[in-house]
């Protein structure tokens, strides 16, 4: 998973919970410094470790565009993204490693 270009990621804390929409260069770090509570802020506030979905860009940029538009989506859509592929709100962080 350590590729050049990018990844859009959604964190929850439980199914249909909590959403937080992130960009990384490096899923497999930026997950891991989630989950351990590295990173400060909105995730770590409300406890949102469970990835329910990814996206892989081939420009970090494309990645970046995503995640900003993604941000502005209402609440349903980014429920509908994540149901379409993980209709039982599974964390795929084992599978990423």
């Amino acid at each position: 998973m350590r590729q050049k270009g990018g990844w859009v990621y959604i964190f929850t804390n439980r199914p249909n919970g909590i959403l937080y929409v992130g960009v990384t260069a490096d899923l497999v770090r930026r997950v891991g410094q989630h989950r351990a509570g590295e990173i400060d802020g909105f995730t770590l506030k409300y406890g949102l470790k469970r990835l329910v979905y990814f996206e892989r860009h081939d420009e970090i940029v494309a990645a970046i565009a995503r995640e900003s538009a993604m941000k502005k989506w209402r609440r349903a859509w980014k429920v509908q993204l994540i149901i379409e592929d993980n209709f039982d709100w599974d964390d795929f962080y084992e599978g990423i490693l």
